[in-house]
């Protein structure tokens, strides 16, 4: 499949189950304590490198985006869904969100003292994965925090509905957090930490944090 057209499946997929897809998460945060703590000690390393904006990527209704300015970071959010953008805006309308890919991110280089993709490169196949950690390379600060969360695995598999019942038509994708930190690697990330998740008794998640090198 070419990159336009799981860029395609996404947005429309997205587009879709929008509302269901924020009414549902508007609140998970609450019941997430590892979640909550990653973001914390991720603030705290934005902090640490003098503060600035942070992109949460691929950032959906914009939960993890306000969670992150509560915490005292000058978040931002990008979604490659207008209707996930247009629902981000009206939930926090003092907030700053646009529609983007993170396949060719709009942003000045090292422009971000952080970035997150939190559960949003799920939906990149592999060999567009290396494309997405060089752009976050590049729009990073020397020494600036990454955060990742995502499923963990060793299979794909296309999902045909969600959040609601809604029809979506978008590949899955499980990787093994050695994989994600090859990637990592090769782009000119140092990965510090990973840890692993139980957050749904069917599909483990892990957290990531890296940093770009100098």
């Amino acid at each position: 499949m070419n990159t336009d057209q799981w860029l395609a499946d996404t947005r429309t997929s997205y587009d879709t189950v929008a509302v269901s897809y924020a009414d549902q998460l508007r609140e998970a945060l609450a019941g997430e304590p590892y979640l909550r703590a990653a973001l914390a000690l991720f603030a705290e390393l934005v902090h640490a490198t003098g503060g600035g904006p942070v992109a949460d990527v691929g950032c959906g209704p914009g939960h993890v985006t306000a969670h992150l300015h509560e915490l005292g970071v000058d978040a931002f959010g990008i979604d490659l869904s207008p209707a996930m953008i247009d629902l981000a805006r009206r939930d926090h309308p003092s907030l700053r969100f646009e529609v983007g890919s993170m396949t060719d991110l709009q942003l000045a280089d090292a422009l971000l003292a952080g970035l997150v993709a939190f559960w949003s490169l799920i939906h990149v196949p592999d060999d567009a994965v290396p494309t997405v950690f060089s752009h976050f390379h590049r729009v990073l600060r020397p020494g600036g925090p990454l955060l990742l969360g995502f499923h963990v695995g060793d299979e794909s598999r296309l999902k045909t509905q969600g959040y609601g019942g809604h029809p979506m038509n978008v590949y899955v994708h499980r990787r093994q957090p050695d994989q994600v930190t090859t990637w990592l690697s090769d782009a000119g990330f140092t990965v510090e930490a990973h840890m692993l998740l139980d957050l749904d008794e069917s599909v483990p998640g892990a957290v990531l944090f890296a940093h770009r090198q100098p």
